[in-house]
């Protein structure tokens, strides 16, 4: 098989896994492997960029960026994107960027008055309203939004949001079921974070022993993964480190 060729293959088969993963329609997969080349364009644009655009990772990424560049820039131009045009795009940005400045609240309002018309059952605005109300300390309230959207969208996946629902489940009390959701999420989420956020809960109960088995099995993962890898995960290494040290009492962090 040609080099080129077999790279179009290759392509087609990630924007199939993704398509799979994240409930597409099966034709999906017909125009994929049909067509490697423009059916992989067309999932490309027509799928994959609205969807990482939208998702954390692709915002926190962008963000990221932006923010070392110019701190607050993204709130500033956010905010007078959508006092310009009123669009639902604007307004999602605008939600992400007051989440990210601490502004949860606000961003609340903006996800609930997004979540209205043809965008009322958008379970990437489902996933977007719960977190920013987990950033608002309301986590109870962030997993019944999470738990409405699984029961109207048993078919869609969310990496973040899965995330998202294991936290919001551990800080609303309700350990077992937290742990199950834990359990599968370490075995699929891409890097370190699942694993922190799962040894914190863990300490925050005073289950250290628990909590050191998880943050050395996710040091030792850290270990086989590249160094442009480590340096992506600096936060969470970090964040792993300092449970050693760290007091028994508390709960799970929400940030």
């Amino acid at each position: 098989m040609p080099i080129g060729l077999g790279l179009h293959f290759i392509i087609a088969i990630f924007f199939a896994v993704h398509a799979v993963r994240n409930g597409q329609e099966r034709y999906w997969l017909f125009i994929l492997f049909m067509f490697p080349i423009l059916g992989s364009l067309v999932y490309a644009f027509a799928i994959w960029l609205p969807e990482a655009r939208r998702s954390r990772g692709g915002q926190r990424l962008a963000r990221s960026v932006r923010a070392k560049l110019d701190p607050g820039r993204e709130l500033r131009e956010a905010e007078q994107a959508f006092g310009y045009t009123a669009t639902i795009d604007n307004r999602l940005r605008l939600a992400s960027a007051l989440v990210e400045a601490g502004r949860h609240g606000e961003a609340v309002r903006h996800y609930r008055e997004a979540l209205t018309g043809v965008h009322a059952d958008d379970p990437h605005l489902h996933v977007g309203l719960a977190r920013a109300l987990f950033a608002d300390g309301q986590a109870a309230q962030a997993r019944d939004v999470l738990d409405t959207l699984i029961a109207r969208h048993p078919d869609f996946r969310s990496p973040e949001g899965h995330l998202l629902y294991a936290r919001a489940t551990a800080a609303s009390g309700d350990r077992a079921r937290a742990r199950e959701e834990f359990d599968v999420l370490v075995g699929y989420f891409p890097g370190l974070e699942a694993r922190t956020h799962y040894a914190e809960a863990l300490a925050g109960w005073g289950e250290r022993d628990a909590a050191r088995r998880v943050a050395d099995e996710a040091m030792q993962h850290a270990r086989q993964l590249p160094a442009y890898a480590r340096r992506a995960n600096a936060e969470w290494l970090a964040r792993l480190r300092k449970l050693d040290d760290a007091p028994v009492a508390g709960t799970a962090t929400t940030e």
